[in-house]
């Protein structure tokens, strides 16, 4: 039993936390106003597994462990082409519209609040992205961890297709021709 709960702790050490929003919010009730922390959590292994989650509670300290045991339980795997993601891609969530496109190695992380936090917990190195619509936090948040989701891996899509992988990789990523 004790290995079992070894092994939990180290997996909860090897994850990546990351706060991203934190707002107060209030509940109106009959003698005035109640007051709450609502906190949006990212968590992910940096090689590819990513989860969200949101927590309320009356403290901010509860509200983090909230949002980071339920940004746990949604951990889920998302395909990478090396350091970036296979294709491009435009994701709407809400009011927010999140554009996801691979970069060559080398870029690094060209992406701002929600989205790289999101992007960075999941391990993706290179990556070109821009919000678009709404700038509400949690809903870019939400577009991009949808968008990652979605994302194919090119061997699949090729054979779904009928095409040679060769011709669906990014060009940094395709081999060389020389012509002799």
């Amino acid at each position: 039993m004790r290995a079992k709960f070894r092994n939990r702790k180290e997996e909860r050490d090897e994850l990546d936390e990351r706060v991203i929003d934190i707002a107060r919010v209030a509940k109106v009730v009959k003698g005035g106003r109640r007051f709450a922390f609502r906190v949006m959590v990212v968590v992910g292994d940096n090689q590819g597994q990513v989860g969200i989650g949101v927590g309320k509670a009356r403290g901010v300290p509860d509200a983090i462990r909230k949002a980071a045991e339920r940004a746990r339980k949604d951990l889920g795997v998302i395909p990478l082409a090396g350091t970036t993601i296979p294709h491009p891609l435009l994701v709407k969530h809400g009011g927010a519209k999140v554009l996801l496109k691979p970069a060559s190695p080398g870029t690094g992380v060209i992406a701002g609040g929600g989205v790289r936090a999101v992007v960075e917990a999941a391990g993706v190195r290179d990556i070109l992205t821009k919000s678009l619509g709404s700038s509400n936090v949690l809903n870019v948040a939400y577009a991009t961890i949808k968008g990652l989701r979605q994302m194919k891996l090119v061997g699949v899509e090729a054979s779904n297709r009928g095409k040679d992988p060769e011709a669906l990789k990014p060009f940094w990523e395709r081999k060389r021709h020389d012509r002799s």
